[in-house]
This record gives C-alpha cells, structure tokens and sequence, in this order.
C-alpha cells in the first residue's frame, strides 16, 4: 500500500528540481521511496545492450514492411514472440482497414516533347537490401484517388495557401489543369487537397534537391543524402479531419464494424496524386513556359523555374486496389500491483514504407529494449505500483491506421484507465527532442537531467539548453527562438513543444484526451534525404542514422525513466503552472493574431485604394492586384480571457497546497488518495470537448490540435486561432465561449486537489 504520507510530493508540489544523485528530490516521489527509484534505474540501465538494438534492426529491416506484407506480419509474430519471452503479457489484436495499393501508374510528358517517368528506385551499390524489392510497392501515394488524366501543367512551388494567393496575382489559374509541387512548407496530404479545391485534376509532387537532395549534402551512397531517383511515399488521406481506417471513423475497424461506402470517405481524395523523383520531375519543369518564378520559388535544380501554364502537358494515370487488408497490433501487459486501473501505455509503429529501418524501426528497438530491461526488473522481483502497457503499431505510415482502431474499439476502458500515452516514433544522433501535455514539463525536464548524452558527456537536458540559447542568439533566430533563449538564461526550465500530429500519439491525445508525451533524439543525422524511400535501409541507418546505437540506449533510457517513474510514482508528477503559463502564452499569441490581422488589414486596403501594388508591379509582366478585405473586428474573447486568468489562479494554488502539504506531512485516508488519482488521472480529459473543432468532429482537444491547413503542425487554442486566420469572427467568438469552458473544467478539478490537499490547522 503507499504511504499514507502521500501529501510529502503531490501531484502538483512546487517542489525544487533536483539532480538524480538527489533522490528526495524526485517529482511524485516520497523521499523514502525516491533512493529507490534511483536504483531500480540503475538496474535498468544495465539491462541496455546496443547490440540488441542493431541485431534487432537488422531482422526487422530485412526486407519489405509494408501493410499486408508477409514480412510486416513477421516483424509482429517477432515482437509478440519477444516480449512474452521477456515476461510480459501480449497478444495481437487485428483490425481490417481500407489500404489502397496501385495496380498500375503512368506518367508521360505528352507535349511539347516525349518523356516518360521511370517511377522506379534502383539499386544502389553497398546497399544490401536495395535490390530486394520482391513485394515492394512502388512510389505511390495511399488514399489518393484513382484517373487517367491529361492536362497542362502548373508549377505551384510547395502547394500551400499563400503559393495560390501568388498564382492569383499572375493571372495564373489551376482549373482543369495537373499541379506540380515541391515537397515542404507543410504535409504532403495538403497540396493535393488545395489544388482540387482550386480546380486541379491531378497532383505530382516531387523532392527538390535542394532540400534534402545534393542541395543539403553528399548524396547516398556517399553521404546520407536523397539521389536523384529516390522518391519520398506517403499518406495523402485528409488526417486533419480524422486519421485511422476512412471507412469507420469514430469506432475500430473490427470484423463486424459498420462501414461506410468508399464514396462517403471523407478522408480519400478527389483527384489521382503522385510522388516523383527529381530526376522525374526535370524534363516536366523544364519544359514549362510562362513567368519566371519567384526567388523563393526555385529549387536546387540546373533549370530555370517557369510557372506554367503549359506548353508542358502531362499524362497521369492510376489504378488501385481498393481491398480490406490486416493490420497486427501487438500489446503487452505487466500488471500493477496497487493500482492495476492505472495504466502507463508506451508505443511506437513497426511499419515502413518498404524497409523503414529509420522510420520507424529505429524507435521501435529502443523500445524493444526498454521492454526487455523492465521484464528483467519484474523477474528479479520488482512489480509496478501501475499497470505498464507497452503497444507495438501496425499501419501507422497510411494514417495512424493500428493506433487509431486501436484506441476508438478500448475508448471507454482507457478514458477510465489511461494516465500517460509516450510515443516515440524515428530516433537518431543528436537532441532530446520532447512535446506534449504541458504538466508534464516538470517532470521532463528532472528526467532529462539524469541521462547522459553518449556524446557530449553532460545531460541530455543540459546539451539541449545549451543548443537552444545557441540557436536563439544567432542574427537569423525566429522571435520564437530568441523567447525562449532569453527564458532559459533567465534560469527557466527548457519547454516542451505541443503536439499537433504525424504520429500515433495523435487519438490518445486530441480524440481521447489522454495525457501524452512524445519523445525522440534527432538533429546530427543525414536520414530525411531517405525519408519514406526505399533506401530507409539497415545499411543506411548503420551509417548515417545512429553509429553504434548510442542514441538508441539513450532513448531508452530517458522513456524507461518516464515509463518507471509514471508507473512507481506514490502519485502523478505533474506540475500545474507548467500547463497554466503555456496557455497564458497561447492566449498572448491569439491577442496578437488578432491586432496584426487587423493593422495588416489597414494597410492593405489602404494600398489598394492607392493603387499601390500595380504601380509597384513590373508593366512588362502580367500583375493582378489583390482583393480588399473586410475590416477586423474587436472581438468578444471574454470568456477565454476569464478562464485563463482564474486557470492561472486555480493551477498556483495547486502548486501551493502541495508546498504545504510538503511541510505539513498531512496523512491522507484511502479514499482522499483514490479520490486525488482519479482527479489526476482525468485532468487531460477536461480539457476536450464532445461537439468537437469546426469541421472535424473527431478532433476534441481545445488546446492543441493539428492544423487544417498545416496537417502536422499544431494550432495551439485551435478554435479561436484558426477562425481568426480564416477571417470567422463569429465562430472566433464561439470557441472562445467553449474553450473557456473547458479550461473552467480542468480549474475545478485543481480546485478540488487543492481543497483535499491543503492541511487543516491542527484544533486547541
């Protein structure tokens, strides 16, 4: 049982971070139990072999690991044969999701001259499994639409907003026409979606080289870096709205799920998209007429970058199989001994775009390995106070496909049960790289503090502090960059960034509400040139991901310690005013938003009415002027405002009962102790709310969801922030009324810790 002296480090104590060599110091720890912790860290570490790591790599990579291969149910056969071995509890689980794969593709150049794509990755020499594509899908995008389609093309440089917001003021439309697009500046799945809302009847979408191609670096073989004929895949399904099977959103995609007709998918596309190489996409751009673009639309090729129209005119064409097709969770339990209920979920996705020895399989040994050290642990005698779930995904690279499925068909037993989901997804050289729920900040930074970098020899938190004033006092530093630099020289703690999406992270936090943390090393490596290739291989990664897997180990053991921790806490160590000053910051940033919409505005209209933009245009060149825009508003944000400002209340004097507590050494009765878990446990969940963001119901989460049009990328106070970009006042206003009541919720709950926590004066 724990401790009736609970209260010593509660959940939201303003308690002083200390070192790892300082064990009473530990967040959620009482002193007695905190030396303890430390050396059952210990014998975690010890239990680490980089060995494993490669050896495991090595089998997993070895040939192609896509949904539906022989080899993707192997690689799930092997984690679940691997983890029983080490002790643990595991089964599969299957679900059957819609998985597209093409029949066939074509691409030619039709006029003014004849060129057809090769649509093919060839082998490289010192690549061992680059010859061994039997079973390899080609380059394609999943969830794009099938057609054979032959229109002029257009050069639409990243295919975000503002590039069609240019195309405007050259008099140059989409419609009816075949858009080219350069990899960057957002998610893959957007530029398809823009140029079918522009007219667009098809999509290509290549890697320039000066990105991630000889423009960055040595090119594979003889650096790390994306050869000419190397092709990036991808998911194009609309995840913004939901991710998982587009067939059964809401629900898991079991065997007797209801589904939807392919035609009410809200998530497939309209038009055929495709992936090409640069060395695809040359003759196309080559042969494209029209204005010069811009300086910042041109690329790293030896061409001179034209927009189009024409006279270049493309052929695409693509069939697909449209078929159900397995995917294989694998899920392992140990048992808590106290608090079976509670459950501590670890994850990361085991599929690949063919090989995927970086992504994801990297990340998905060191979790291999964090499994195998806590089995030893528990054979050696040791048993969590928690329930730890450790989740090995299928189908993520599609669309989060096994994670997904997985959490809609357990909804109701993890919004009872789920106190952290930590992903992690690819890991190399370099930076602890840390997002999330912003309660956990605390807690983060003390782990961080207690690993090693295998490189520097100083913590990983150390290393990152350092990296980030580095980065924030160079001439070319974002005003995000420099904020946070003057933060950290202020003593602060370095934050953690907030999640949009991208990985598997993404149902437990925005659609369930779960607690969420994701955590990966990255920043040394010369891996994004591969990214989604077929050369994502073991001999790749061996050289140019993560020589010797030191980083490996030093992933797992900064999760391990989160994973331990979080399970053996004597409560959850969160730490309120971490959540409370981030939310104050989003909601100075959503003030800002709103008076530079408003003073740009101004200014544009004024330059307008001046005839300013055509005087300052080129008269030889084809110039559109802008459009006026509708005046901004002062707008009613009332309601946030309040709820931030009582949150901020609420949240300090959380973190000053726990201060007390600390010193007061209050018993506490079972039933305060279960009562202040279960305010814990659901705090994440106050925070959702059931009609959903505007749009894309399956989306909860009022304070962090990925953007509609950054696809990855968070919008922090999504509601508000996201009408104030689409110029919707009333729904800005809206959602500020429901976000405020949401952070309303979770001040309540702080206020009932805060009334359990405080110490009552002893009588006369």
């Amino acid at each position: 049982m724990t401790s009736p002296r609970l209260l010593v480090l509660i959940a939201c104590a303003a308690a002083p971070m200390l070192a790892a060599d300082n064990p009473p110091g530990l967040l959620g720890f009482l002193p007695e139990h905190a030396t303890a912790q430390v050396a059952l860290e210990k014998k975690f570490d010890a239990q680490l072999n980089p060995a494993d790591l490669r050896a495991w790599l090595q089998v997993m990579a070895a040939e192609p690991n896509h949904v539906g291969t022989p080899h993707d149910k192997a690689n799930a056969e092997l984690t679940l044969a691997k983890f029983q071995e080490w002790g643990w509890d595991a089964h599969i689980e299957v679900f059957d999701v819609l998985y597209p794969t093409p029949l066939t593709q074509k691409l030619e150049l039709v006029a003014p001259v004849a060129f057809t794509a090769k649509l093919h990755e060839p082998e490289i020499a010192g690549d061992s499994t680059s010859a061994k594509t039997k079973g390899a899908l080609p380059p394609y995008h999943a969830y794009g639409a099938d057609g054979d389609v032959t229109a002029e093309l257009v050069y639409v440089n990243r295919g975000m907003p503002d590039d069609y917001k240019e195309l405007e003021t050259h008099g140059v439309s989409v419609k009816g026409r075949i858009v080219i697009a350069r990899y960057g500046g957002g998610w893959r799945g957007l530029k398809p979606k823009l140029a079918y809302e522009h007219g667009a009847i098809g999509c290509l979408i290549y890697s320039d080289p000066a990105d991630d191609g000889y423009g960055a670096g040595d090119v594979y073989p003889k650096g790390g870096y994306r050869p000419a004929d190397s092709v990036q895949r991808g998911s194009v399904a609309d995840m913004p709205v939901y991710p998982g099977d587009p067939l059964t959103p809401g629900v898991g995609a079991t065997k007797d799920a209801k589904r939807l007709p392919l035609s009410e998918a809200k998530t497939v596309l309209k038009i055929p998209v495709m992936p090409i190489s640069y060395a695809d996409a040359q003759p196309l751009l080559a042969a494209l007429g029209g204005a010069v673009v811009p300086p910042a639309w041109r690329g790293g090729l030896p061409i001179t970058y034209h927009i189009g129209p024409g006279p270049a005119k493309v052929h695409l064409a693509i069939t697909s199989d449209w078929s159900l097709k397995p995917v294989y969770d694998v899920i392992a339990t140990i048992k808590g001994g106290e608090l079976p209920d509670a459950w501590v979920i670890r994850g990361n996705h085991r599929d690949g775009w063919v090989f995927g020895a970086w992504d994801p399989l990297s990340g998905h040994v060191a979790m291999m390995a964090e499994a195998k050290a806590i089995g030893a642990l528990v054979k050696s005698g040791w048993k969590p106070k928690r329930t730890l779930v450790y989740c090995s995904w299928d189908g993520e690279e599609p669309g989060l496909l096994g994670s997904t499925e997985w959490a809609e068909t357990h909804a109701d037993e993890l919004q009872k049960k789920a106190v952290l989901y930590l992903n992690s997804d690819t890991n190399t050289r370099g930076f602890l790289q840390v997002a999330g729920s912003h309660a956990l900040q605390g807690f983060v930074n003390q782990v961080a503090g207690s690993v090693r970098d295998p490189e520097m020899k100083v913590s990983v938190l150390e290393r990152l502090r350092a990296s980030l004033l580095v980065e924030g006092s160079k001439a070319s530093a974002s005003a995000s960059d420099r904020a946070i630099a003057k933060q950290l020289a202020a003593g602060q703690e370095v934050p953690i960034e907030a999640l949009g999406s991208g990985s598997d992270f993404t149902p437990f936090l925005q659609h369930l509400g779960i607690g969420t943390l994701s955590i990966e090393f990255g920043g040394e490596d010369q891996q994004a040139g591969v990214y989604h290739s077929i050369y994502d291989s073991f001999d790749h990664y061996d050289r140019f991901g993560d020589p010797g897997y030191h980083y490996g180990i030093a992933l797992a053991q900064t999760v391990g310690r989160v994973m331990l921790r979080m399970a053996d806490a004597d409560v959850l160590p969160v730490r309120e005013t971490g959540f409370s000053d981030t939310v104050g910051h989003y909601l100075e940033e959503i003030h800002t938003l709103a008076d530079n919409l408003r003073a740009g505005t101004e200014q544009k209209n004024k330059l307008i009415d001046a005839n300013a933009f055509i005087l300052a245009s080129d008269p030889t060149e084809t110039y559109v002027q802008p459009a006026k825009e509708g005046a901004v508003p002062f707008l009613n944000l009332a309601a946030l405002d309040n709820a931030v400002l009582r949150l901020k209340q609420s949240a300090q004097a959380c973190d000053d009962a726990g201060a007390q507590s600390l010193a007061a050494g209050l018993p506490l009765t079972g039933a305060q102790r279960a009562e202040i878990e279960s305010l814990l446990q659901g705090m994440e969940q106050s925070l959702t709310d059931s009609t959903g963001l505007p749009g894309r119901d399956w989306f909860r989460h009022m304070i962090y969801a990925p953007g509609l049009l950054t696809g990855y990328g968070v919008k922090t106070l999504p509601g508000v922030r996201e009408a104030l970009e689409g110029r919707r006042w009333a729904e800005a206003e809206k959602y500020s009324v429901i976000t405020g009541h949401t952070l309303d919720a979770y001040s309540d709950r702080l206020d009932k810790l805060s009334a359990l926590l405080k110490p009552v004066p002893p009588k006369n």
